[in-house]
């Protein structure tokens, strides 16, 4: 059975389950998350997402990411995609939400509510490679600095929290 997103309006109430691939090609807004992993030396750990995805196939982003399901708390569903996603658990918080609308040359368009969770980790990952190519750790600086030089490196909604969230995030 295809995954069922949680749909809702701009306060993020739920008002509805709709699938997954319906949503994306209705542009319908949803929720979502965005986990954001650092290290001790400040450093955030980006993922390259699998060549295999249906949408922005090998571009960076943030540490994982996706949609939680229903009855799932933001939390919860965040701990469990890392798990999936770089084969690890650490304790993790929210520290912003906000909605983008991001179309993408498939027809498919991101419409989301997301909520950006932030957490600290110091080994190394075990990443899926379903879901993640690589990984690596850089700093904020010199990630914005990628993005500006590189933007077609990354993902649509990765460049979009850097764009209004950067200040949130090096304070996070």
């Amino acid at each position: 059975m295809e995954e069922q997103v949680v749909l809702v309006d701009e306060k993020d109430n739920p008002i509805g389950l709709m699938p997954k691939m319906e949503a994306h090609e209705k542009a319908v807004l949803h929720r979502a998350f965005s986990v954001f992993i650092f290290n001790k030396k400040g450093e955030l750990m980006l993922q390259q997402r699998a060549a295999s995805k249906y949408h922005s196939p090998l571009l960076w982003t943030n540490t994982c990411c996706s949609h939680q399901r229903d009855g799932e708390t933001n939390l919860e569903a965040g701990k469990r995609r890392l798990q999936e996603e770089m084969g690890f658990v650490t304790e993790i918080k929210e520290v912003f939400s906000f909605i983008y609308k991001a179309p993408f040359d498939n027809g498919l368009t991101e419409h989301e509510l997301d909520h950006v969770m932030v957490g600290y980790y110091e080994d190394t990952p075990v990443v899926n490679k379903e879901e993640v190519e690589a990984y690596k750790w850089m700093t904020l600086i010199d990630v914005k600095n990628d993005i500006e030089k590189n933007p077609q490196e990354y993902t649509e909604w990765f460049k979009i929290i850097f764009d209004k969230s950067f200040e949130k995030l090096t304070n996070a």
